[in-house]
């Protein structure tokens, strides 16, 4: 069965190393016949979250207008949700940080409209590497997002050794995104 996929990136570089995981990770979603849409967070400015509570006073997620808007249509249809990102002090970007904070508006008991996405997937590279535990703080946010949100994680691929615009090329893990892509 065909499911609607979501790809959140972070990356404030258009060609850089998380941008063309992203890519081969979406080439494999769409060889097993899924529907893939990307919003990238680094193009589509999001406020931080203000924490007012007034989510849905106005009907919509966000009482305050920014590119919000334009994502959640997408969240609303989605099955999966992946998140893609370069590493940034060992988490998520600050773009991308802004998106996932907006989930709360979902979250609510008195929200109209619900979530249907049910599995979620982390896409990352960095300079630095897992075995140093520099992803410890990414994996667990990332972690306790999809235990709280109740989301299957449908995988992890965490690339270092990335930090000129092209590296992952050499490493191989494009390969392992575009297999991932076909799991799903």
């Amino acid at each position: 069965m065909a499911k609607k996929i979501l790809v959140l990136t972070g990356s404030p570089r258009q060609l850089g190393n998380s941008a063309l995981l992203a890519d081969a990770f979406i080439q494999g979603v769409k060889t097993a016949g899924h529907t893939v849409q990307v919003f990238e967070t680094a193009f589509h400015p999001i406020l931080p979250c203000k924490a007012c509570d007034k989510c849905w006073t106005n009907g919509k997620p966000c009482v305050f207008p920014d590119e919000f808007e334009k994502l959640a249509p997408m969240l609303e249809e989605a099955d999966v949700l992946v998140l893609c990102t370069p590493l940034y002090w060992f988490t998520m970007t600050a773009q991308l940080k802004a998106a996932v904070d907006k989930l709360y508006s979902y979250m609510k008991p008195t929200a109209p409209r619900k979530l249907k996405i049910k599995e979620c997937v982390l896409l990352a590279a960095a300079e630095g590497n897992e075995a140093d535990g520099d992803y410890d703080g990414l994996k667990a946010t990332y972690k306790s997002i999809a235990d709280y949100l109740k989301w299957k994680d449908r995988g992890m691929l965490l690339v270092g050794g990335t930090w000129d615009a092209g590296e992952i090329i050499k490493t191989g893990k494009l390969k392992e995104a575009l297999e991932l892509g076909k799991t799903i």
